[in-house]
């Protein structure tokens, strides 16, 4: 099973050069699906960011109904009310694509996990125009402060036209740009349609802290308070997990008589049903386990798909970017 764009436009290459066939799932409903079983399902999966400190929340109890905002190379907003129940309420074309677009042009970087290391040392104020630059101090009034932007790279003009900008304050003004502006779509959204629930995914967070930070900044900013951004620990794989789910529902059950599994008698005699593998289990720590869904297990059988590893793991934050030869990743789930 794919989803997404590639999943189209790759199909017939994959199954010409390597001899397999692709499965693909709409990309919109492997999103939601993905979603819904990452909040239920994983423990510690959702959390907020503030001030380089994650908070995790408990989000299965009051999950619906929600919004998630996918950035990826643009931005689809989703109004998710139930399983299966979704649609797209809107988007912008200004995402992650405009931001290495935009840092290729004006840097010559290419790797995207570079442009996001640089915006790290950089400093917004010497590109942007602030509000502090056309009144000297906050605009109290209406709820400015000085150092709040006044205009994205509007600083180059007034600090006039022949000074050379470094690159990582040009970095670091253009990813405020976009994710002020994502940040700000989403929540005019939440309020147009009366949600208080607003996922952020898609790989331009890639665990990012200052995308996290300003993305949570412009929702509690024009909430006044009233609203968190949230964001996921898996957060790159919700497309992934839910093609899995969605693919898994529409094949028969074929117990594995090897392992000792019996096959289920109910489902034998109404073969025209799929076998409904939605399941969810409440979790109060995390698993070490394969989420595969067991038949009935036959009384001489030695083990059986799908039994629970149940020893508590220490969670990593963000667990799929950790993986390098110091740190290998890990799965704790």
């Amino acid at each position: 099973m794919a989803t997404g764009g590639g999943a189209h436009r790759f199909r017939d290459l994959l199954n010409k050069e390597l001899g397999v066939e692709i499965r693909v799932e709409d990309e919109m409903e492997s999103l939601t699906a993905g979603l819904n079983f990452l909040i239920r399902e994983v423990a510690d999966e959702v959390f907020t960011y503030s001030e380089d400190t994650m908070q995790f929340v408990d989000a299965a109890a009051d999950m619906f109904p929600y919004m998630l905002v996918n950035i990826g190379s643009g931005v689809s907003i989703l109004k998710v009310t139930g399983d299966d129940e979704f649609e797209r309420i809107s988007g912008t074309s200004l995402g992650g694509g405009t931001l290495w677009g935009l840092l290729n042009l004006l840097t010559g970087v290419r790797s995207f996990d570079a442009m996001l290391e640089m915006t790290k040392t950089g400093d917004n104020a010497k590109v942007d125009m602030m509000v502090g630059d056309i009144y000297g101090t906050n605009y109290g009034r209406i709820g400015l402060k000085a150092s709040n932007i006044a205009s994205s790279m509007g600083g180059v003009y007034r600090k006039t036209l022949d000074k050379h900008f470094d690159d990582s304050d040009v970095a670091r003004s253009i990813l405020y740009m976009v994710s002020n502006n994502i940040g700000q779509i989403a929540y005019l959204n939440a309020q147009l349609h009366g949600i208080r629930h607003i996922y952020f995914g898609g790989y331009f967070i890639r665990g990012h802290p200052l995308t996290m930070h300003t993305l949570s900044y412009a929702i509690n900013f024009w909430s006044k308070g009233e609203m968190r951004a949230l964001f996921l620990r898996h957060e790159g794989f919700l497309g992934a997990t839910g093609a899995f789910f969605i693919g898994e529902r529409a094949k028969p059950a074929t117990p594995d008589v090897a392992l000792g599994v019996a096959p289920d008698v109910s489902q034998t005699l109404n073969e025209d049903k799929a076998p409904d593998v939605r399941r969810t289990r409440g979790r109060t720590y995390s698993f070490t386990e394969n989420f595969s869904i067991a038949g009935a297990i036959a009384d001489d059988a030695i083990g059986s798909l799908g039994m629970l590893d149940r020893e508590p793991s220490k969670l990593e934050p963000l667990a799929q970017l950790v993986n390098t030869a110091k740190c290998p990743y890990t799965p704790d789930t």
